[in-house]
């Protein structure tokens, strides 16, 4: 299926790893031009030599002046920004009787402000140009909050908040803005979560993942290429009457529809 975005720039946040990594793989797979992003600098760069046009930025999204760089990198190499995929690490975990007053100011300033400012910085040319997608890489915990995730819980849903409304007030100008909430995925971030856990309790890590993907209905996790087809497709001109929406990647985890 021809996505139709060759030739389209792409910023994916986030991308040296992971789901976010997927993403950035599966979108110059697409023909889009790609900024690679993430703190590790060097790293970005290999990840965006492997790719037919990409560029690796080694900026942290979260410091200050971080989202003036990536897009200015961004617009360097290739001209305006078609396709932004906000993506990030969430707060630390939590329970809701562990919160602190500081810790919901941190909440709000590492998933909500560095997301809106990368908003804030592409929106206009978006808007002009008549075309543009936003893609927000969440988790299912906005629909069924996770008890040991309370800042998580706080900050992901806000930012779906804003976006939803987003959405609404851009779609006339053929810019879309979605979420895709993903579930448990086969990434190096889970294996090291695993194996940390193995060491801790003396179990074997096969048996901690056994024990783990037996909760999603499919009785496994999802590989990143699974996330990434679907994220690609909510990016692409073929999807230009979705928008506002939060859909799921999960293997069925979530329990409501």
């Amino acid at each position: 299926m021809d996505l139709k975005i060759a030739g389209r720039t792409a910023v994916v946040c986030a991308s040296t790893s992971g789901l976010g990594e997927g993403l950035a793989r599966a979108l110059a797979a697409e023909g889009a031009n790609v900024v690679v992003t993430g703190r590790r600098g060097e790293l970005a760069k290999s990840i965006a030599a492997q790719l037919p046009s990409a560029i690796g930025v080694g900026v942290d999204m979260l410091s200050d002046g971080g989202p003036e760089q990536i897009i200015k990198a961004a617009s360097d190499a290739f001209g305006s920004v078609d396709i932004l995929v906000l993506n990030g690490p969430g707060p630390k975990p939590a329970t809701a009787l562990d919160v602190t007053t500081e810790d919901i100011g941190t909440a709000v300033a590492s998933v909500i402000r560095p997301q809106q400012r990368m908003v804030s910085l592409v929106l206009d040319g978006m808007r002009e140009r008549g075309w543009g997608r936003i893609l927000a890489v969440s988790a299912t915990n906005i629909v069924e909050p996770l008890p040991a995730l309370t800042l998580s819980n706080i900050g992901r849903p806000a930012l779906a908040g804003y976006l939803k409304t987003l959405a609404t007030q851009v779609a006339p100008d053929g810019v879309t803005v979605n979420l895709l909430l993903a579930g448990g995925f086969r990434t190096a971030r889970r294996d090291a979560v695993e194996a940390t856990k193995a060491a801790r309790t003396g179990r074997p890590a096969a048996e901690i993942q056994a024990e783990e993907a037996a909760e999603v209905p499919m009785r496994r996790f999802g590989a990143v290429h699974e996330f990434a087809a679907v994220g690609a497709f909510l990016c692409s001109d073929l999807s230009s009457y979705m928008t506002g929406t939060a859909v799921r990647c999960d293997g069925g985890l979530v329990h409501s529809l």
